[in-house]
């Protein structure tokens, strides 16, 4: 079992930037993958991004990519996602998800753990 808590998400202008942060528990948390997904109201679950255990590859939604950044601090058992150039679509809960295999993949059935969300909103 991996618990993960979302925390981070907040109301920020257009252009603004924001980190969330993803505390996780329960399994070492260098053996498992963490991604970064989004769901606005009214459409499907996104994948935002992705990274491995140990860091050593990410990946990236199109409609992020070069704008957000994912990382994580194994000693601290936090994953983070930095967003930068915000704009109204990315407006979305953000949600934490886990597996516990190696690689990372944008299907969200391929996450077996997710933390409840946290809101961001991006409005003038």
């Amino acid at each position: 079992q991996v618990q993960l808590v979302e925390s981070g998400g907040e109301s920020v202008q257009p252009g603004g930037s924001l980190r969330l942060s993803c505390v996780a528990s329960g399994r070492t948390f260098s053996r498992v993958t963490i991604a970064w997904f989004r769901q606005a109201p009214g459409k499907e679950r996104e994948f935002v991004a992705g990274i491995t255990g140990t860091g050593d590859s990410t990946d990236y939604g199109d409609s992020v990519k070069g704008r957000f950044t994912i990382s994580r601090e194994n000693g601290k058992d936090t994953a983070y996602l930095r967003m930068n150039g915000l704009t109204p679509e990315d407006t979305a809960v953000y949600y934490c998800a886990a597996r516990i295999w190696y690689g990372v993949y944008r299907a969200p059935e391929q996450y077996a753990y997710w933390g409840q969300g946290t809101q961001v909103t991006v409005s003038s």
